[in-house]
């Protein structure tokens, strides 16, 4: 038929509509095939229903799906129609082509049935065809109130994707990218719909248009990174088993799509069990080896992620995951070191063998390199974290306390104050374990006013106590002890925590520091906590019979005795 012959949309909606009575009634009257023919019987019944429904909606002429979709469904029918008749002349079963290609006619033709009553009932439910040019709806402005504006054209987004053609999905997605990307709220109204995000990952199987299957994969990156509801949405429909095919066999541009995805999906800890159900482990490793810097990276922020879980853990292990993620440290990005460094802080973390396996593949060095660089503060915390816990080893703790470079920068962390408290507990807590010679403790002295005031005021858990350790370590060395005594600032914080009315400390932490400085034998340093007062809140912790006081002050006073005699027997 000639386009300028064809028949309006409404004219084929009559025709449809007559056509649809004919065949429910034709269809009581088949000889064979009879259970099928009652199913699509009842198909058709449903079907005449909806083009009633099409037929009263005021706009339905204007909608651009409708044309090609009506006369689609005419097609179908017609066919339908000359299969009727067959079964109807052919009681015997004599079909040209035989009864097996009749009967999978008939099949055929009920799948092509439902799908058009979905895609009808799609239309319907949208409401789409309730607004003159629907088709064209304009986005609702970024922050809108109007919540209903907004689900509208979310529908009608869905209804072109799903019943349109390639263009009319690649517009759609166009469209919905744009609103996800310019309004927040829109993901979780796409999210409240699971059909919706069910149909996107449908569009990220491999067998669909690639330039689609791209834009899908960012939609669902985007619904799986913005929030907490719509990343649960992707994966209760089970996204992440789609987006680990895409990470393994896609493209370049679809592969970095597909982690950017799964990092977001395994960031909830009730998701990261699942990569292994998928062979996820093997996936994102070989994405941390061979993708490119932006998959590198997010693989091995959903590493980091899974990384928590135990039984995933050992699949790290047996697949090689240290090697890689040491490869990162050393050639990624900043934000794949960071992400790597974290990583490896978690497995050190957790068993002897990854910390023999990292130190045996030279891990320890390329952190302390990694180290010396300029970082941002989230990678130095990692990177501080990670060799904490590589120092239960004796071996790290040998290497650590004759690296004076590390030793310096403990020393600049300890006394960094802008940064969070958490820095100087990692750093401190390092530095109180290592046996450093007495050239580095000299090196270290610029740290020790900063751990007095640890002892005194730190509110952190265990880091007074630390902070004790590391000052009776730096201590042992007679230059440091003058040094200190030397510094009236630090002198009255000791002498202070002394006082039994400080409560902010434990007594037995001044009294160790004071008997460290006493033991040196040094009478300057001795004169020095007498004049601050030292003897007088010794004298009350030894009543209050705190360990150690009692020795300490008897030290400091048999030293002021023995001067009073000398000075006498030379008079």
């Amino acid at each position: 038929m000639h386009p300028s012959t064809a028949p309006s949309l409404t004219q084929t909606l009559t025709l449809i509509t007559n056509l649809l009575s004919l065949l429910l009634t034709s269809s009581l009257t088949v000889q064979s095939f009879i259970t099928r023919w009652k199913t699509i019987q009842s198909k058709l019944a449903l079907l005449q229903s909806s083009i009633s429904t099409i037929s009263s909606s005021p706009h339905f002429s204007e909608n651009q799906l409708l044309q090609d979709l009506i006369p689609n469904i005419l097609t179908l029918l017609l066919q339908t129609q000359s299969l009727s008749q067959q079964c109807q002349s052919n009681p015997e079963g004599c079909y040209k082509g035989g009864k097996l290609l009749m009967q999978s006619n008939i099949d055929i033709a009920s799948a092509q049935v439902s799908t058009y009553l979905h895609d009808l009932d799609l239309l319907i439910k949208s409401g789409v065809l309730q607004q003159s040019n629907a088709i064209v709806l304009s986005q609702p402005a970024p922050g809108s109130d109007n919540k209903q504006d907004l689900e509208f054209f979310i529908r009608d987004l869905f209804a072109r994707l799903q019943i349109g053609g390639i263009e009319f999905k690649k517009k759609a997605l166009e469209s919905l990218l744009k609103l996800l990307r310019d309004d927040d709220k829109a993901a979780v109204l796409v999210a409240k719909e699971g059909e919706n995000v069910r149909y996107l990952i449908h569009l990220l199987e491999l067998n669909h248009n690639s330039s689609i299957r791209e834009q899908a994969v960012i939609a669902v990156s985007v619904l799986a990174s913005v929030s907490e509801s719509s990343r649960k949405c992707v994966f209760e429909e089970g996204g992440l088993g789609p987006l680990l095919r895409l990470l393994e066999f896609g493209s370049s541009n679809l592969k970095e799509r597909a982690a950017m995805a799964v990092e977001a999906i395994t960031d909830d800890p009730e998701n990261a069990w699942a990569i292994s159900a998928y062979g996820g482990v093997s996936v994102l490793i070989e994405a941390c080896q061979s993708g490119t810097p932006i998959t590198q990276m997010h693989a091995a922020g959903a590493i980091k992620n899974i990384a928590i879980v135990e039984e995933i853990r050992v699949a790290l292990g047996e697949e090689g995951a240290v090697e890689v993620l040491l490869q990162l440290l050393v050639s990624g990005t900043s934000t794949a070191q960071e992400k790597s460094a974290n990583c490896l802080w978690i497995l050190a973390s957790d068993r002897e063998d990854f910390r023999v396996s990292i130190l045996e593949l030279g891990g320890l060095q390329n952190l302390l390199q990694l180290l010396q660089k300029p970082l941002n503060t989230n990678t130095l915390e990692h990177v501080l974290r990670a060799i904490s816990a590589l120092s239960v080893s004796d071996r790290t703790l040998k290497i650590l306390s004759s690296s004076t470079a590390f030793l310096l920068q403990l020393a600049e962390l300890i006394n960094n104050t802008t940064l969070p408290i958490s820095f100087q507990q990692i750093s401190v807590s390092i530095l109180s374990k290592l046996s450093i010679s007495d050239v580095n403790k000299r090196s270290l002295s610029s740290c020790m006013a900063s751990l007095v005031k640890m002892v005194e005021f730190s509110k952190s858990a265990g880091l007074q106590e630390t902070a004790a350790e590391a000052l009776v370590s730096l201590l042992s060395v007679r230059s440091n002890r003058k040094e200190l005594v030397k510094d009236e600032k630090s002198l009255s914080r000791l002498v202070q925590m002394l006082d039994p009315n400080t409560e902010s400390v434990c007594k037995k932490l001044p009294v160790v520091l004071i008997s460290t400085i006493v033991a040196g034998g040094s009478n300057g340093c001795r004169k020095r906590l007498i004049l601050a007062g030292a003897c007088h809140h010794l004298q009350k912790l030894s009543q209050m019979e705190v360990v150690g006081a009692k020795k300490v002050l008897q030290r400091l006073v048999a030293n002021r005795l023995k001067n009073i005699f000398s000075r006498t027997w030379r008079d």
